[in-house]
């Protein structure tokens, strides 16, 4: 018998040409097993109960005139009248018989399958819906799923159940939205072997990263238990990034780990019923607070989304990243992949326009959280904690909830933003808020506490944080189309501060990275003093705890604060790769370091510390030699951990050469060595140029580094004798000073002379226009500008070129 004519067949008959009759979610299953087997990826088996089989139970039972009349001029607006309806379908469909012939074929398949794993084995029993994973319409949690289910009456009312789930409330409302005929889409039914993530982990995996839609890296979402908990965003889970440019070789690609909460797992309660009740229970401790994956675990994950991204790309003749959700069999320690669908949002998305969505005001934070869509949305706030009371909400609020599932969709998209207080990148109000356009921030903790309905707010979600703020601030919205950006000679570069912006600023036209700082990442990410690191076992009990609650997941000091750096490091490179990206050493100064923890038992407190002990002063000195030695060992793990050889180290405030060729003998010693890999191309190092002593002895530095770059903030204050940290003072000048420019000439020509690499990645260009100007006269070889200027210094830049005729 041919598949198109079967009512029940086995996963691996079908494949992705079979969508018509199993549906998306189960047409990807049985491709993936038929496809994939000698990449030893492991998908359960099962076996799928057809839309031909839904569409001969509703036709026998006579329920297709009564859903039509029942459905009847339904308006999705009215949520009581639609949960009504919907209602009534629901229970008409669990009522109706099987065919005989439909449940004899169910029953024969479901022994099939005791025979291969054991009798009253557990399934689960999941829902695929012939329209399911297409472009533009996820149907992201539409219908149901049932798990645990043991013997054959029990699957059997499951299968019932999940075919009533083609009219939930929530799935009427979606059709209804884009436009899909209810009598031409049919639900397809999947009876999968369960793998026993219940004593394991689950979790969900992206081919492309769900917020920028930047393409090179895969985002791993995990936590013990069922993986309902991740999916439904009831769990703040563990999140792990992968660059999988780097995954075909024997490197370890993972340039970002963060640990979630963890708080709560699902997984069964005793019973034997043959209908496994599921239940929620608060993790361990010991659980919480360790990473639920382990670094081969999420490589061997990370290889197998790429490899299933690039057959689904082959067989689609396009690039198609996947949505795919993993579980980890806590008996056997196996891992699997339970789902495979595209992504439905980033990959429809025009990367020839850019937007960018910039806050007028400052405002008042309220509560933060994870930033999904980089937007901004002004609104007033509803809070609503229970889907009774959703038919309260009016078009254009600002939804404020504990979670949302899909029983809240009617309602979500006519939001102008939501705010969540649990959930991840990966939760339902995360995926839908994305695929409906609008800004959400999830797991604040206690937005629905802080916030009442009526207030006036703004929710932010352009930053590495998500913000709500009080008020309506002012905000403007700037299209930018990358194909009318003018080219230009001079190198436009870009000062990246918080790595988490990276990937969405790469968008951006850039030749780069001309300045990203350690100082952020140490103090956001770590908080913790390198020197208290080093010196943990000597400390006291109370700032021993203080570094434990930071370090969570990590047992080992040392590495958590090299990890930790390399990330924030490897986030930015892979963001920007290949292009170079120069990644200046710490250059904080005492006051500013004595703000981390422990930071008060080394560090002096000085006068002036902007004129302190800061930069290369600090690399050779033995009170701070072991914790540079750190930040080495960070760009080591960055370069042949990662593949990531685009970073180019810099060393900041280094006031004679004696200092240069000292900083570079440790660097030297701990395994990091100008020109790493290749002694003709390799890595450079190049020194900030912000000092007086920098331009007189130019030629003296560039034997001992391989290019400057121009701190021109540092360099004014320093010619024009000015502490820029006095407000009093400012108002003299500023780098359009004579003074200033001649001295940015003056090195500039010198490094063109020895053809070494000259740029500026200071504040002036990005502030005065004019300066900017001058730069491209005397021939700069890159500017480094705040990304909110780089398009319109692109613009004045080709203007001024345009005038010397070198464009």
């Amino acid at each position: 018998m041919s598949i198109e004519k079967k009512l029940v067949c086995d996963l691996s008959e079908v494949g992705l040409n079979d969508t018509g009759l199993v549906g998306g979610k189960n047409a990807s299953l049985g491709e993936m097993i038929q496809n994939l087997k000698e990449l030893d990826i492991k998908v359960p088996g099962g076996f799928v109960v057809t839309a031909l089989a839904y569409r001969e139970f509703i036709k026998s039972a006579k329920l297709d005139d009564f859903i039509r009349r029942t459905l009847e001029s339904v308006n999705t607006h009215d949520v009581r009248d639609l949960a009504k309806r919907a209602l009534t379908i629901r229970k008409a469909i669990k009522k109706a018989k099987l065919p005989k012939d439909l449940q004899k074929e169910v029953e024969t398949a479901y022994k099939e399958l005791e025979g291969r794993r054991g009798k009253n084995t557990d399934v689960a029993v999941r829902s695929s819906a012939t329209a399911e994973d297409l472009p533009g319409a996820s149907f992201a949690g539409e219908h149901e799923t049932y798990l645990g289910i043991r013997g054959i009456k029990n699957v059997l009312d499951a299968i019932k159940s999940a075919m009533a789930s083609l009219f939930t409330d929530r799935a009427i409302s979606y059709r209804v939205d884009k436009k899909f005929d209810h009598f031409k889409i049919a639900l397809s039914v999947t009876v999968q072997e369960m793998v026993r993530s219940d004593l394991g982990t689950s979790g969900v995996m992206f081919t492309i990263d769900t917020e920028s839609g930047f393409k090179n890296s895969i985002i791993i979402n995990s936590a013990y238990g069922l993986g309902e908990l991740v999916v439904q965003g009831k769990v703040s889970p563990d999140e792990f990034v992968v660059d999988k440019r780097f995954l075909d070789g024997d490197l370890m690609p993972i340039i970002d780990k963060n640990l979630g909460a963890k708080g709560d797992k699902m997984i069964y309660s005793s019973g034997t019923s043959g209908i496994r009740p599921l239940k929620v229970v608060r993790n361990t401790s010991k659980d919480s607070n360790v990473f639920s994956l382990s670094d081969a675990e999420i490589i061997k994950l990370a290889k197998w989304g790429l490899a299933i991204e690039r057959h689904y790309s082959r067989v689609r003749n396009e690039w198609t990243p996947m949505d795919m959700e993993w579980a980890k069999d806590g008996k056997t320690g196996e891992l699997f992949i339970v789902q495979a669908r595209p992504e439905t949002v980033h990959a429809m998305r025009d990367l020839t326009i850019v937007k960018e969505y910039v806050r007028k005001q400052k405002g008042e934070e309220i509560v933060a959280g994870v930033s999904v869509g980089s937007k901004i949305a002004v609104g007033r706030a509803h809070v609503i904690l229970s889907p009774k009371d959703i038919h309260k909400f009016k078009a254009g609020e600002v939804l404020i909830t504990d979670i949302t599932d899909p029983d809240w969709e009617p309602i979500m998209k006519i939001a102008s933003a939501i705010v969540t207080d649990k959930g991840g990148r990966t939760s339902h109000a995360a995926i839908v808020s994305r695929e409906l356009g609008i800004p959400a921030v999830v797991g604040t903790g206690n937005a629905s506490k802080k916030i009442k309905t009526g207030d006036e707010i703004t929710v932010d979600t352009t930053g590495s944080n998500g913000v709500v703020l009080k008020g309506k601030l002012a905000f403007e919205v700037r299209e930018n189309r990358l194909g009318e950006i003018p080219k230009i000679k001079t190198k436009i570069m870009m000062n990246i501060g918080t790595p988490e912006t990276a990937f969405e600023k790469s968008f951006l036209p850039n030749s780069g990275v001309g300045l990203a700082r350690e100082e952020f990442i140490i103090s956001s990410v770590i908080g913790v003093h390198p020197n208290a690191i080093l010196d943990y076992k000597k400390l006291d009990a109370k700032l021993k705890k203080k570094i434990d609650e930071k370090s969570l997941g990590w047992e080992n000091k040392k590495d958590f604060y090299v990890d930790n750096l390399a990330f924030g490091i490897g986030r930015i490179a892979s963001a920007f790769y290949p292009k170079p990206v120069v990644v200046r050493f710490s250059d904080f100064k005492t006051n500013e370091y004595r703000t981390l923890i422990g930071g008060e038992l080394y560090e002096p407190e000085e006068e002036n510390p902007m004129l302190g002990w800061r930069g290369a002063s600090r690399y050779y000195d033995p009170e701070f030699k072991e914790a540079f030695v750190l930040e080495c060992l960070a760009f080591k793990k960055v370069i042949e951990e990662m593949g990531l050889v685009n970073v180019i180290p810099m060393v900041p405030f280094c006031r004679t050469v004696e200092e240069g060729t000292r900083t570079l003998k440790i660097m030297q010693e701990a395994g990091l060595e100008a020109r790493y890999f290749n002694k003709e191309k390799g890595i450079p190092i190049y020194v900030m140029c912000e000092i007086p002593s920098n331009v007189l002895l130019a030629d003296e530095f560039l034997d001992v580094f391989d290019g400057m770059s121009i701190g021109s903030n540092d360099l004014t204050q320093l010619v024009l004798g000015l502490d820029r940290d006095s407000g009093i003072i400012n108002h003299i000048s500023n780098e359009l000073d004579e003074a200033v420019k001649k001295m940015v000439k003056t090195v500039v020509e010198v490094c063109k002379r020895r053809g070494k690499y000259i740029g500026i990645c200071g504040q002036a260009p990005s502030d005065h226009p004019e300066f900017a100007e001058f730069l491209v006269q005397i021939g700069i070889d890159s500017m480094s500008l705040n990304p909110d200027t780089v398009i319109q210094n692109i613009k004045r830049v080709y203007e001024q070129e345009k005038k010397l005729g070198i464009n």
